[in-house]
């Protein structure tokens, strides 16, 4: 996550603690912050059920109405609770499908709660009535995402459901009328992009003060929804609009947490921007995107995933590779096994990242951004990031490093 309201606009949020290394960033009092963000325990993204009351194009484990045959029981999930808990993971993820639909969702999140354990509900919205949310408040959640993808009836049409809108707005007042810490996820595409202003503007009357922009990653159904990724264009064009409206809010006194996911080249582009407009800011803004490290410290060390049949990936887009199963090996073993080859390259990724990320001046900062849109894209995890849309230039990709590159065999078509 590349926190765009603390690095361009230097507000201090909630989650500064573990992606910064700050101290008194929402941490509880039990909690260590870590020296080195490669220190870090993963925070585990939880696909605890496949069902789903929506059908979203560009869902990433292909969701539907039907429950995955082999779902891990409650206690089953249970003994995995225990053994996150004792593993010292900073959150537990609860995710889908949809959540909600699990009928001991919150049995679970009250045995992990009562672990110390602290949860997070990553949800549709469609099914907070005012009783639920009230449950979700009384059962200590820490935090409700709920995801939208445009306004009205592109949201709808996005999420395969006349209604799905307005029933998640509903979700979202009945949260905060609850008092339940809530925030939106929106994933980017072509068919949203044109909603980004009016997203802002949503936020404000809605007083949203958290929203996480995904950018797409094509896996599950994502992989048949061709040609909605933004081109490098459209990218920068959306970056520069949500650092506007961020740092618009902050001049205006409002308090914000906006983020971006999933491409750690918005940290350094980000960082760029700072250096042209002369911000004296830049030299901080560059030690906390080191000290993050982006991809070198996400996937495979500070976020994991367990799927709804209780099988570990590397993070939840990496669902076509098994690391494990909970159910003959506790995560925390399968996380800490110094063999399993595809763990030892995420965290090692110097000595694997091939391309133009190999050679990018910027590779402290960004990593090689997120592995598996490599790996979906190239069939290749170490080959470059392919929504890179910094230049050659700017990324100090001379010509002699462009030769250096073809005569290793290191040249990949890239996405424009």
């Amino acid at each position: 996550m590349i926190n765009i309201s603390k690095l361009y606009c230097g507000e201090v949020t909630p989650g500064d603690w573990i992606r910064y290394g700050k101290k008194c960033s929402g941490e509880h009092t039990d909690e260590i912050v870590p020296e080195q963000a490669s220190e870090r325990h993963p925070i585990v993204v939880w696909n605890i059920t496949r069902a789903c009351n929506l059908k979203c194009i560009h869902c990433y484990n292909d969701s539907g109405a039907d429950k995955a045959p082999n779902e891990l029981t409650t206690n089953e999930a249970k003994v995995a609770l225990d053994d996150l808990a004792q593993f010292s993971v900073p959150s537990v993820l609860f995710s889908g499908g949809e959540p909600l639909m699990r009928k001991d969702l919150f049995e679970l999140i009250g045995y992990a709660v009562g672990l110390g354990l602290r949860t997070v509900i990553s949800t549709n919205g469609t099914l907070i009535d005012a009783d639920t949310a009230r449950k979700i408040k009384q059962a200590g959640v820490s935090y409700v995402g709920i995801s939208l993808d445009g306004i009205g009836k592109v949201n709808d049409k996005f999420r395969g459901a006349v209604g799905a809108f307005d029933r998640a707005v509903e979700g979202i007042r009945n949260c905060q009328d609850a008092d339940v810490r809530v925030g939106l996820r929106l994933t980017l595409t072509r068919r949203n992009v044109q909603d980004l202003v009016q997203f802002f503007e949503f936020f404000q009357a809605e007083n949203v003060e958290r929203a996480c922009f995904y950018h797409l990653v094509p896996s599950g159904r994502g992989q048949r929804i061709a040609g909605e990724d933004l081109t490098h264009a459209q990218t920068r064009a959306v970056v520069d609009t949500i650092l506007a409206k961020t740092r618009q809010f902050k001049e205006v006194g409002r308090k914000t947490d906006i983020l971006m996911v999933d491409n750690h080249v918005d940290g350094v582009y980000l960082y760029l921007k700072l250096l042209e407009q002369n911000d004296d800011r830049a030299p901080d803004v560059w030690k906390l995107l080191t000290w993050n490290g982006g991809g070198l410290y996400s996937s495979g060390v500070g976020i994991g995933c367990i799927d709804f049949n209780g099988r570990v990936h590397p993070d939840q887009f990496w669902q076509h590779y098994d690391l494990g199963d909970v159910r003959q090996r506790p995560f925390s073993e399968t996380w800490t096994d110094p063999d399993e080859p595809l763990l030892k390259g995420l965290r090692d990724r110097r000595a694997y990242v091939k391309g133009r990320c190999r050679l990018c001046k910027y590779f402290d900062a960004c990593g090689g951004s997120l592995r598996v849109r490599a790996d979906l894209h190239f069939g290749d995890p170490w080959a470059p990031e392919p929504a890179c849309y910094l230049t050659d230039e700017e990324i100090g990709l001379n010509r002699d490093k462009q030769s250096e590159l073809s005569r290793c065999g290191e040249v990949f078509q890239m996405l424009e």
